[in-house]
C-alpha cells in the first residue's frame, strides 16, 4: 500500500493529501476514487484510507482505520557539520532516515566550508526517504546554528564526539553506548575540530569515541554513527 505524508491534524470523514503528494497519487501512480492509501502523521499515526476524490491538485481521503506505532526505546541525535558539496549531506540524510533516526542537528565549525544553508530541501528529502522505508514517524532537522549555539540544545544523556586524537585512541562507539539511551553525536567538518571546539565538547559531557580504524568523510561518518547506534538494538 503506498504511504503518503500529512502533517498536522487529520479528520476522519474528509482530509486532503498535500499538493505534491495529491500530484504523485494521480498522476504518477494513476490512483483513483475507491483505491487504498495510507497516511501517516510523522508522529507514529498511520491511517489506513481510500481515495474519495482523485484530484491531482487537492486528492481528497477518509480513513478507515488508524494503527499508532509508540515510539522507539531510544533515541538517536545526529550533530554534523554540513558539507562542501551538498549531495554529501543530502545521500547522509536520505540514509539516515532510512536507518531510523530522530533528529539531525546542522552546525557551522571553526573549519566549516559551507556557510550558507538550506533546510526546505532536506526535509523534502527526509519526507521521501520516511515515506519509501514507511515509517510513521517525521525525524527533526534543525536550523544550522553556531559549534556554541549547538552545545546549548543538547539535552541527551548520552554524548560523543568523534574525533581521533593523537596518541591514544579512544574506544569505539559501539562499546561505549550504552543500549535504551537518548544518543547525541558530534560529527566535525572536513577540517575537522578545532582544539577549542574539542575542549568545548568536553567540558560540556562529551565523550570523544572512534567509529573505526579507517578515516571517514564527513557524511560517511555521520551515517556509521547512526548505524551503530541502531544496530546496538537490533
Amino acid at each position: 500500500m503506498h504511504l503518503f505524508y500529512q502533517p498536522g491534524d487529520i479528520r476522519g470523514d474528509h482530509s486532503f493529501l498535500t499538493e505534491d503528494d495529491s500530484r504523485h497519487a494521480v498522476k504518477t501512480l494513476r490512483l483513483a476514487m475507491g483505491d487504498p492509501i495510507a497516511v501517516t502523521d510523522g508522529h507514529g499515526n498511520r491511517h489506513l484510507s481510500v481515495i474519495t476524490q482523485a484530484d491531482a491538485r487537492r486528492c481528497a481521503f477518509r480513513i478507515v482505520e488508524t494503527q499508532t506505532t509508540p515510539p522507539r526505546p531510544f533515541s538517536i541525535r545526529i550533530c554534523v557539520a554540513p558539507t562542501k558539496n551538498n549531495d554529501r549531506i543530502e545521500w547522509f540524510v536520505e540514509k539516515a532516515v532510512e536507518i531510523g533516526i530522530e533528529r539531525i542537528s546542522f552546525f557551522f565549525g571553526h573549519h566549516s566550508e559551507r556557510r550558507v544553508f538550506k533546510r526546505e530541501r532536506l526535509e523534502k528529502i527526509a519526507v521521501s526517504a520516511m515515506k519509501q522505508s514507511l515509517q510513521g514517524f517525521m525525524p527533526r532537522l534543525d536550523e544550522a546554528v553556531s559549534f556554541g549555539e549547538l552545545l546549548k540544545t543538547v539535552d541527551e544523556s548520552q554524548r560523543f564526539i568523534g574525533h581521533l586524537p593523537d596518541g591514544d585512541v579512544p574506544e569505539n562507539l559501539a562499546r561505549v553506548a550504552v543500549p535504551g539511551g537518548q544518543y547525541a553525536v558530534l560529527i566535525g567538518p572536513e577540517g575537522d575540530f578545532s582544539n577549542a571546539e574539542i575542549e568545548q565538547a568536553v567540558a560540556a559531557g562529551f565523550r570523544m569515541v572512534t567509529l573505526g580504524p579507517n578515516r571517514l568523510r564527513t557524511e560517511t561518518a555521520a551515517l556509521t554513527a547512526c548505524q551503530i547506534l541502531n544496530f546496538i538494538h537490533a
